[in-house]
């Protein structure tokens, strides 16, 4: 598995396709909709209303156009195993002088969120976990300086 690739689970890709839908949809058809009413309110160059929904059109199109670039460009991954570290990997590591462990998912830089304990593989402590087995030690630094961590478990 190349780690500098781009990576989205099933999940996430059926999120985005939804999410293309409607946007290509319904959204679009509301902002149009927004842009004619403007437009009959008069004077474009004194027209809040007007400038605001293409400010809001311009943030649609740039929403669409990225969701069709991860869509095309990452790789789906199916769910980790084994016992090396790797994108959908569930790692469990014991950070160096603590007692309790911490659970993690591996996942693409689009679903990463270190609150539901998922860190992209492209975050300096997912790089220096990609690649690991059971048992190693990692260390990666922050900037408060090096954190050490063990992996207890993978898979």
């Amino acid at each position: 598995m190349d780690q500098a690739a781009d990576y989205i689970t099933e999940e996430k890709r059926k999120s985005l396709e939804a999410e293309l839908l409607d946007l290509k949809g319904p959204k679009r058809k509301e902002i149009l909709a927004n842009l004619e009413y403007a437009k009959s309110l008069g004077d474009l160059s004194e027209n809040a209303e007007y400038h605001q929904t293409r400010e809001d059109q311009g943030k649609l199109e740039e929403r669409i156009a990225k969701i069709e670039q991860i869509l095309a460009s990452s790789e789906i991954i199916t769910k980790g195993g084994g016992d090396t570290i790797e994108v959908g990997s569930k790692v469990v590591v014991q950070k160096e002088g603590k007692k309790e462990d911490i659970s993690y998912t591996i996942v693409g830089s689009e679903e990463a969120d270190m609150a539901a304990g998922k860190i992209s593989n492209k975050s300096p402590f997912g790089e220096a976990l990609f690649g690991k087995k059971k048992g190693s030690q990692v260390s990666f630094k922050t900037p408060n300086g090096a954190v050490n961590y063990k992996i207890i478990s993978v898979s």
